[in-house]
């Protein structure tokens, strides 16, 4: 198994392959964000005109929260669709860090959309800050906040990433160990790991 050093080092964006993302909204609404190399994509889905063949289509819900900090959960667009699991959890801010993803209950719940594409290019740290301040107003307001993206699995974990080192001074390794623990399948791209590793030297010296 590769350290995460090596992991890092051995990323090279000359080698990603063409890759999709597929969201798909509450409403129906279908979102596909496509990258190749630095060249990224966004177009409405156009629905099936027929029945897909040679697979079967995952459609349970991922209903899985992971809980980093006791006011503080990881989980997927399912999970913040979901009110059941948003009561069961006692959230009361949400914020989505997926592109295309509808707020469906904005009556209900404080939101915070930063749109972040699911591309290895795309600059996390840009937005780590406006993240990190949501997230502390919601501790500040004695609530819980839920981050997801679309499957909570890329955007969502990276973005906790930050927060713990940038808010409470965690290294990067000690910051994605922690994330993984409350959310196992979390595996930020690796232009968002890469991102983060060297995020950590100017936190270390107070500049974030």
């Amino acid at each position: 198994m590769q350290s995460l050093t090596q992991e890092i080092q051995s990323f090279s964006r000359a080698r990603l392959k063409k890759q999709c993302t597929r969201v798909t909204c509450l409403s129906g609404r279908r979102i596909i964000e496509t990258w190749k190399g630095s060249s990224i994509t966004v177009e409405e889905d156009p629905a099936p005109t027929g029945r897909a063949l040679g697979y079967v289509p995952d459609t349970s819900w991922d209903l899985q929260v992971g809980t980093v900090r006791p006011y503080l959960l990881l989980g997927s667009q399912d999970a913040a669709h979901d009110f059941t699991t948003l009561q069961k959890h006692k959230v009361s801010h949400i914020l989505n860090v997926a592109f295309g993803v509808d707020n469906v209950f904005p009556e209900l719940f404080i939101y915070k959309t930063v749109s972040i594409l699911d591309q290895p290019d795309t600059d996390l740290t840009l937005h780590i800050q406006e993240c990190c301040d949501f997230i502390t107003q919601a501790q500040n307001e004695k609530g819980v906040v839920l981050v997801h993206c679309n499957t909570g699995v890329s955007r969502a974990p990276a973005v906790v990433v930050g927060y713990l080192m940038s808010h409470d001074g965690l290294s990067f390794e000690d910051g994605l160990s922690l994330v993984r623990t409350a959310r196992p399948n979390s595996a930020p791209n690796p232009g968002f790991m890469e991102q983060l590793q060297k995020y950590q030297r100017p936190a270390a010296n107070g500049l974030h």
